[in-house]
């Protein structure tokens, strides 16, 4: 039989790419260039591809129709926005993503930054360094222990469940609102949720539904002086609203592993704001989280070369990938 023909989009050493797909006797494929040209010619041929990470080559509608032999798209992590799952449903293309293999690590980066939140850690730090030693300030900031607050989970997937088990052996008063309540957890309306929520992690997939679900009116719900955690999509929260939260005090601090834009530009207030902790979209990257992420990967290639279904398909097409 002809070897697959198996396309890597992610931006990683090409031998590290070469020893994921050699041992299932397929052909490795690379874009010649990191834009859309580049992407368009190596899909001319590609029969499987694996995403890129990043969201710079993008598996679009143009992207989809470059690809007649395009039998199945494995992208090497949870979200899948770079996707444009209603063309790739209707060209009878599988979508697979690695659901779950960072859920701890993520969850503990939420509940590692609510910490950082409730103390002013990065305040402190800052200050420090810069050769104060503002003892009364940061008591003045409000310092809190994390188990008096009420913490909202907003989605209740494999992520918002670990970071709920975590907070509430923490001690803390867990609800949780999803598209999707579930039998167990303390489930609430979206807008009770957040009128009740001291801390709120946002564990949402970005979609047509959630985009911008966190705006001003929305925030304006929290309970004054609340504090917010995303490790989701930055696009699911306003940005500008959550400046204007920040700046009027209504909320006391937001953790951001994600942004709109990334990463976000220069002048962007939320850079510069002294309530605001940063990070660069790594709360997956532990290397427990990547060699799951791989294995997983590796698991689902496997299956396709091999006839069987793969795991986690997220769009409405059969897991069984079948060559063109």
């Amino acid at each position: 039989m002809t070897p697959w023909r198996i396309l890597a989009l992610p931006p990683l050493d090409e031998s590290l790419l070469r020893g994921m797909v050699s041992p299932l006797g397929a052909s490795l494929l690379l874009p010649a260039t990191r834009d859309a040209a580049g992407l368009h010619a190596a899909l001319a041929t590609a029969e499987l591809v694996i995403g890129d990470f990043t969201g710079t080559l993008a598996m679009d509608a143009e992207a989809v129709a470059c690809a007649p032999d395009l039998a199945f798209v494995q992208m090497p992590q949870v979200g899948v926005d770079s996707c444009d799952l209603p063309a790739l449903t209707s060209a009878g293309v599988p979508v697979a993503n690695t659901a779950g293999a960072n859920a701890r690590s993520v969850a503990e980066w939420a509940v590692g930054a609510a910490f950082a939140l409730c103390r002013h850690l990065a305040w402190g730090d800052r200050e420090v360094r810069a050769g104060r030693w503002p003892q009364s300030q940061l008591l003045a900031r409000g310092a809190r222990e994390i188990h008096t607050q009420r913490v909202g989970i907003l989605g209740l997937g494999a992520i918002g469940t670990q970071a709920a088990s975590l907070f509430e052996a923490l001690g803390c008063a867990v609800s949780y609102w999803s598209r999707t309540p579930r039998t167990s957890g303390s489930y609430r309306p979206l807008d009770e949720l957040l009128a009740t929520s001291d801390l709120l992690v946002v564990c949402l997939p970005l979609n047509a539904e959630t985009t911008d679900l966190l705006d001003a009116e929305r925030l304006a719900l929290l309970p004054r002086g609340a504090l917010l955690v995303n490790v989701a999509r930055g696009g699911i929260v306003s940005e500008s609203a959550l400046a204007a939260a920040l700046d009027s005090g209504a909320l006391a601090g937001a953790a951001l592993d994600v942004f709109a834009a990334e990463p976000p530009a220069i002048d962007d207030p939320l850079r510069s704001h002294p309530n605001v902790l940063l990070s660069p979209h790594v709360a997956g990257a532990t290397g427990q989280a990547q060699l799951n992420i791989v294995s997983l990967v590796i698991e689902n290639l496997t299956a396709a070369v091999q006839g069987r279904p793969v795991r986690n398909v997220v769009n409405d097409v059969a897991p069984l990938v079948r060559r063109r």
